[in-house]
């Protein structure tokens, strides 16, 4: 019999940490519980379904206009390839660990012919300094709020203002990659309009921590939104319906954005408790949304095999995926939902407790 893997564990834990709900069919079929089966499809972009879904959408985010797709990358190329034709210039400004530098094999190149300029290093978020010494004239600068592949650490209100500002003194565009827009909002202590009053355009998920199948708003201005769909077309993304997405968004953005607070505020309590276990700390120290990421002192492997033992001792799973930093170091993201909420605070206690033993036996 083949061993059980990380996953397979994380999913037989009784206590898992992480996340809202399992990913599977119940994810749909609790958002149709509710639904009217006589409403009508979208067809191709257009119906009362997505057009209603569309302007709830734009006016929580302070835009005139929104139009939805199938998907973020989606959304963001075009975003990026309608400031760039706008402006007449090919060069667009993100940060090294921008979703469209590291996951998406290179399709803003590829499909559109832009050239990235990368903004600050990899251990950081883009300044109003960086943007300031860029010696490339570029169309459009992306700002990831949280930046996630650095644990989700969040510039402060302030700066984003600077930035903001200087852009538009400048010329440039400020689009904001919103995939976890939703859950920064109680540490800013902003409205999701004030903070995209900032930006040019703005793309929003609902499969993050909203937990929707799948699907993304794209925000802007009536033309920027206009052009977007000519290029939706173009990139497939009109498909005949698009219902049993937005529906689940809907329905997962009425049940999650209210309580994105208490996920914020179960944040924080756990990155303490991570942070009291030896061999262990949390990036950032002190998250500002639901998420951070884990980083422990010990081979992914080693930890993996530490991490089955703890979860089928306790019942609780910690994480479903670990990833090698180096040869020594591993680490792992923690996004937490309804799972953390629910959890008895003791079985929690417990696991961290085993964890901090566990680690300290296997560094010695």
């Amino acid at each position: 019999m083949a061993e059980q893997t990380l996953l397979e564990a994380f999913n037989a834990a009784p206590y898992p940490v992480t996340g809202s709900s399992k990913w599977n069919v119940n994810q749909l079929l609790e958002a149709f519980q509710s639904a009217d089966g006589e409403q009508d499809s979208d067809i191709y972009g257009t119906g009362k379904i997505i057009e209603e879904f569309q302007a709830k959408i734009a006016a929580f985010l302070g835009k005139p206009s929104a139009v939805f797709f199938p998907s973020g990358t989606m959304a963001q190329q075009i975003a990026l390839r309608i400031w760039s034709d706008e402006a007449g210039n090919k060069k667009v400004a993100y940060h090294p660990l921008c979703h469209l530098e590291i996951h998406e094999q290179n399709g803003l190149h590829e499909l559109h012919h832009l050239e990235p300029v990368l903004l600050a290093d990899k251990s950081r978020t883009i300044g109003l300094a960086d943007i300031q010494q860029l010696e490339e004239q570029v169309s459009c600068i992306l700002l990831e709020l949280p930046q996630r592949e650095i644990g989700g650490t969040l510039l402060p209100f302030s700066e984003l203002e600077a930035i903001s500002a200087y852009c538009r003194e400048r010329g440039i565009k400020l689009h904001l990659d919103g995939a976890r827009l939703f859950e920064v909002l109680p540490y800013y202590k902003r409205t999701a309009a004030e903070v995209c009053q900032l930006f040019d355009s703005v793309y929003v998920s609902f499969y993050k921590g909203i937990g929707g199948i799948a699907g993304a708003i794209l925000a802007g201005e009536d033309s920027f939104t206009a052009e977007s769909k000519v290029w939706k077309r173009r990139h497939g993304g009109d498909l005949i319906s698009l219902y049993p997405y937005i529906i689940s968004s809907d329905y997962y953005f009425e049940q999650r954005l209210p309580k994105m607070e208490q996920y914020y505020h179960a944040a924080v309590e756990l990155a303490e408790l991570y942070n009291s276990c030896r061999h262990i700390e949390t990036k950032p120290p002190v998250p500002v949304s639901n998420m951070f990421h884990v980083h422990a002192s010990v081979p992914k492997e080693k930890l993996e095999q530490l991490f089955k033992g703890i979860y089928a001792e306790t019942g609780v799973g910690l994480t479903r995926s670990i990833r090698e930093v180096d040869e020594g170091n591993s680490y792992y993201e923690v996004s937490l939902g309804d799972r953390y909420l629910a959890l008895p605070k003791v079985k929690i206690q417990e696991a961290l407790e085993l964890l901090d033993i566990r680690l300290a036996e296997l560094n010695g």
